[in-house]
């Protein structure tokens, strides 16, 4: 009877690998069956998120030096972008802290024209990218390198912010860590006591409004749970606005500053481009597309560690859904976008399980702008300044300083060179460096790990080497001595290369001339147990046309057993 069963080769044969990922957002996959206990968690997690949004995205736009619907813009247009095409089902985007310094710089050095053309460009990128699959790449930047630009960015933008959060008038400041400190020290004798206060006050009140919900809970814990549902920002931005306008305070506002925030979205505008000005956004916009990928991806790993009961996210989609939305933030003069750590971490424990509470979120904030707007030309900058300053110490992750006595030298060295050179020059040359140095010092260790081990004498006139680890371009130079090592009388080199577990090009060119200096030698040179991989390279490299295919053999101890006959049947003597 005929089986419809393939063939077994066909059976056996994998899938074609797609070349291009499939686009096809989260959102799809979760709203099947989408019921009505996963809506009202979703919505008051969206409106969580959205009450804490609403601080972070005008402080982060005053903070990069922009005007601070630019954030609000961003948050709206590109939290919705991100969670409707995501790949995630609780990442939530929009402004985000990490991007302050670099924005700062970018606006600073090219202008704010050019800024949005960079986002564009970056956006292209992570689009790029993620059709590509290259959103698990992203994983392969080291952790020290992760947390070295991390600590970096944080103390820029706490350093940043001392300026409003002090009431200095000093104007613009540069975008270098040096050039702010000095200008910074210079100005510190114009120190507004008034808007030094109000900045202190609100520090205290973010960092005391656990507490106070703790303490609210033991007494009336309904109330307390309700409390603790407000971030502790947005109780700043309330207490801190209505301190300043209630007592009059001399303080500088976003109305005095900026003269307040429209109530509407603005129509799309597209950047001009021009290639020109590309050129000169090359750096820019790699800083961006880089950041912007690790963060959001660092982010949705984060997401799948706290629920673990929602599907992993999918990195591909997600680094594509990142591009979309950097597409067309700029077109409403927005900032760059990526997803949010605080703000995901926020609308998980708040109960979200689908992209529709990141979708809240965006509408939530629409529906500020539209209603509220007036009342935002009341907000003191030292308010904002204070939320972001706070945001900052947050962001870095201090306790990994204390942590580096535990670890190797080369973790030590690629995390503080990270850091430094953030502080320093700049995001992308210590991520460039950073890099290097792992990369040396992986070599290094590869190389440490790769060993010639010596073994007893299997017959007279028989040597018999082991390698271990792989044998490449940074441990080749362990084999170059091997012939000057050989005890005299040899005639026969045997490798067991059982524990060999990697060949590249130049390790095969150490094996090719040690093979001829052997030759010269009058020694014969036996390679055993090779891998598939090592073995595969010495077939197409040559090096079996060169010793004689017979050369290499599966067992050791038959190839022993041999040579021990071989070496037995000359030393004895011949019978006449």
């Amino acid at each position: 009877m005929p089986s419809d069963a393939p063939p077994p080769e066909t059976a056996l044969r994998p899938p074609p690998r797609r070349r291009l990922a499939r686009f096809r957002p989260r959102l799809l996959d979760t709203l099947p069956g989408y019921t009505r206990r996963q809506a009202l968690g979703d919505l008051g997690a969206g409106l969580t998120v959205g009450v804490m949004a609403l601080p972070l995205a005008l402080a982060f736009a005053i903070a990069s030096g922009v005007s601070p619907e630019a954030g609000l813009f961003t948050a709206i247009v590109g939290g919705l972008l991100i969670s409707a095409l995501g790949g995630s089902n609780v990442q939530v985007g929009g402004p985000a802290g990490a991007f302050i310094v670099i924005v700062y710089g970018i606006v600073e050095r090219y202008g704010l024209a050019n800024l949005l053309v960079s986002t564009l460009l970056a956006g292209g990128l992570m689009l790029l990218m993620g059709l590509l699959r290259l959103g698990g790449l992203v994983r392969y930047i080291p952790i020290s390198i992760v947390i070295g630009f991390t600590n970096g960015i944080a103390v820029l933008i706490a350093l940043s912010q001392l300026k409003d959060l002090l009431g200095l008038q000093l104007g613009r400041l540069p975008a270098d860590a040096f050039s702010q400190l000095r200008g910074l020290i210079g100005g510190l004798g114009d120190t507004d006591p008034t808007t030094l206060a109000l900045g202190l006050a609100c520090l205290g009140l973010i960092l005391g409004w656990p507490r106070v919900v703790a303490l609210v809970r033991r007494g009336q814990p309904r109330l307390g749970n309700g409390l603790g549902l407000v971030p502790a920002q947005m109780v700043a931005l309330l207490l801190g606005s209505l301190a300043a306008a209630g007592l009059a305070l001399p303080v500088e506002t976003i109305g005095s500053r900026f003269g307040g925030i429209p109530d509407h979205l603005p129509a799309l505008h597209w950047p001009a481009l021009s290639w020109a000005g590309a050129r000169d956004l090359v750096i820019p916009t790699l800083t961006l597309a880089l950041l912007g990928a690790v963060e959001a991806l660092l982010c949705a790993r984060i997401a799948d560690q706290l629920a673990t009961e929602l599907p992993r996210h999918d990195p591909n989609q997600e680094l594509m859904a990142q591009g979309v939305a950097n597409l067309v933030v700029p077109l409403v003069g927005g900032l760059p976008a990526t997803g949010t750590i605080a703000r995901t971490m926020t609308n998980v424990r708040a109960g979200a399980t689908t992209p529709v509470a990141g979708i809240v979120h965006a509408l939530a904030l629409l529906i500020v702008v539209l209603v509220a707007a007036p009342l935002a030309e009341d907000v003191p900058l030292a308010v904002l300044a204070a939320i972001t300053f706070m945001t900052a110490i947050r962001l870095g992750e201090w306790h990994e300083f204390a942590r580096l006595r535990q670890f190797a030298p080369s973790y030590r060295v690629i995390l503080l060179g990270t850091f430094v050179l953030t502080v320093v020059f700049d995001l992308m040359v210590a991520v460039e460096v950073g890099l290097v140095l792992a990369c040396v010092f992986f070599i290094w260790r590869m190389a440490a790990l790769f060993e010639v081990q010596l073994a007893p004498e299997p017959a007279p006139g028989v040597a018999l080497r082991r390698l271990y680890g792989a044998l490449f371009f940074g441990a080749s130079g362990k084999l170059e001595g091997l012939p000057d090592q050989l005890p005299p009388g040899c005639r026969v080199l045997v490798l067991d290369l059982q524990r060999l577990i990697a060949l590249d090009s130049s390790g095969l060119a150490v094996l090719l001339q040690l093979g001829r200096d052997l030759t010269r030698r009058g020694i014969a040179l036996w390679l055993v147990e090779a891998h598939p991989q090592p073995a595969s390279l010495m077939r197409r490299g040559g090096l079996l046309d060169a010793l004689g295919s017979e050369r290499l053999q599966p067992d050791l101890a038959a190839v022993l057993a041999r040579l021990a006959a071989a070496a037995s049947d000359a030393a004895a003597p011949s019978g006449r």
